[in-house]
């Protein structure tokens, strides 16, 4: 990664107010030293957001410089680093695996079924450490009093309780639950495939994408290069055995489901549910899948004869 794109890492200090300043390398102005800038910005957090993915871990000034500085100041005592595991990477085979990284067990970003589900998570748990930093009080907006200015801020500083932080329950996900995430998932690997197909046509001339949605269960779609049928394939909802829980991808756009050369089901764990492929396109790999993930595993299928 350049060096102009060592946006992978946040920095958030507190106001003496009691707030939450952000700061990252896009705040820099024009013409100013770009090295100094992000070294005091680093020497003056209280909290240091690595973004970790692996063109972090691949960039020598985010993880030889930038990480470098956190990881001084957090064994000091004088901030506080946090990994947020954006992408899935070897992450706790660098100096962060020593820490407790975020999202919940260290689970990247990308890989849980809904992505507010896991930004939402980071936001609770940096709340936390925040709040832990100045456990002795909250800023709390109050209205303001008669005659004063509306601009006037007001505040109230109350006492906070100490408590756990140890709060997670396990979940359970009902048929109900499940069938629901399912449909969900096949709407938008259909929206996914329909806008690609149309940027696919837009960025390549002589290729034409054509997207055809059967029923509400299934789709099809093609790709013409100079008027010649280059690939198809239909994705169908309800295959998978008598339940009918999974997704399935077929090479063959007249297929519904009946045979296929991959297949998507919903699976759950305590936190969360997500999408399981049975592998049979990646060689016996059976991965954990967001909606995103499965959307782009099937394209891949389908755009593979063009790339090759």
């Amino acid at each position: 990664m350049e060096r102009s794109n060592i946006r992978d890492r946040l920095i958030v200090r507190k106001r003496h107010e009691g707030l939450i300043e952000s700061w990252h390398d896009r705040r820099i102005v024009a013409g100013a030293r770009l090295d100094a800038e992000i070294d005091q910005q680093i020497k003056a957090a209280d909290v240091i957001l690595l973004l970790v993915r692996s063109s972090f871990l691949a960039s020598r000034y985010c993880y030889t410089i930038e990480m470098t500085r956190a990881l001084e100041r957090h064994r000091a005592g004088e901030a506080h680093v946090v990994p947020v595991i954006v992408r899935g990477c070897d992450w706790q085979s660098t100096p962060l695996g020593e820490l407790l990284a975020v999202p919940k067990d260290g689970k990247a970003i990308t890989s849980w079924p809904n992505y507010d589900e896991a930004y939402a998570d980071v936001a609770r748990q940096i709340r936390r450490l925040v709040q832990s930093r100045q456990p002795h009080v909250q800023v709390k907006p109050q209205a303001a009093p008669p005659g004063a200015p509306l601009s006037a801020p007001v505040v109230e500083v109350v006492k906070t309780a100490p408590r756990s932080s140890n709060l997670r329950l396990k979940k359970e996900f009902s048929e109900l639950d499940r069938d629901e995430f399912l449909h969900q998932t096949f709407s938008f690997i259909a929206r996914f495939f329909e806008t690609s197909l149309q940027e696919l046509q837009a960025r390549n001339p002589g290729v034409h994408g054509q997207f055809r949605l059967i029923d509400a269960n299934t789709f099809t779609a093609a790709i013409y290069q100079h008027g010649k049928r280059a690939c198809e394939c239909s994705v169908h909802l309800g295959a998978g055995g008598f339940r009918g829980n999974g997704i399935a991808y077929s090479n063959d756009a007249s297929s519904r489901g009946n045979s296929y050369n991959e297949l998507v089901t919903v699976e759950s764990d305590d936190q969360a549910m997500f999408l399981r492929p049975m592998g049979m396109a990646t060689f016996g790999e059976r991965q954990t899948l967001t909606q995103e993930g499965a959307a782009e595993l099937f394209w891949g299928m389908l755009i593979r004869p063009l790339q090759h």
